[in-house]
């Protein structure tokens, strides 16, 4: 199993308007600063564009939002786990409730992210869904309910009991997956009260990246860890 220093904070940056072009280098550099500074393992996932300028940029880990399951080769368009690897970066979202793909094709992909060297990185909706997809051996698995997605009010308070569900579900079909969390995770608190609930740490998107000061927000997120 390819591993990840734990508790981590994994910043997706999504396709935010922030991170179009020299936006995305800036707010990796703020996340290795922080890292930097608290010793805390912060992870940068800007969109695949930027991946190789950004990871060849920054000395902490980087990762793509999605790679395919698709060989080196004739794959016009798609991104292979090949090229995500020789771009610099340590692994890839799957699955993110953004860009849903089938069961099937995530076995794949947790195959392929394996075969590259990669990190993998699962998404799911629920603690079944996570307790089902532990069974394909991703290297983690975030869960995050889609109605608190981009909102303002943390799953660790609004429905911690999903995410009490899901790291049990998860050790009782392979106790050596870290569970993340995320949807709306927006401070420190939140970062506690996720530890607390048994994560080994969360990922988010807006409450970093939409911020007024990103670095501040950081800092606050990582106080507990």
């Amino acid at each position: 199993m390819t591993e990840l220093r734990t508790p981590t904070v994994i910043v997706n940056f999504k396709a935010y308007s922030e991170v179009e072009g020299r936006g995305a280098l800036r707010l990796a550099k703020l996340c290795e600063e922080v890292a930097s500074s608290t010793g805390v393992n912060v992870v940068a996932c800007p969109p695949t564009v930027e991946l190789s300028a950004v990871a060849s940029a920054v000395s902490i880990p980087v990762m793509a939002q999605h790679v395919e399951a698709r060989k080196v080769g004739a794959a016009t368009g798609w991104v292979t786990a090949s090229a995500v690897k020789a771009a610099g970066a340590a692994g890839s979202l799957v699955n993110h409730s953004e860009h849903r793909i089938a069961r099937e094709e995530i076995v794949l992909i947790i195959a392929a992210c394996r075969g590259a060297g990669l990190i993998s990185c699962v998404c799911a909706d629920s603690a079944e869904t996570a307790a089902d997809l532990a069974k394909l051996g991703p290297d983690m698995i975030a869960v995050e309910p889609p109605e608190l997605i981009g909102g303002d009010v943390s799953v660790t308070s609004a429905r911690p009991e999903v995410v009490e569900k899901t790291v049990s579900a998860v050790r009782s079909v392979d106790a050596r997956i870290p569970v993340l969390c995320g949807a709306g995770v927006k401070n420190g608190s939140d970062v506690k009260r996720a530890l607390e609930l048994g994560t080994k740490g969360v990922l988010l998107a807006s409450g970093v990246v939409r911020a007024k000061d990103p670095k501040a927000v950081l800092l606050d997120l990582v106080k507990s860890i």
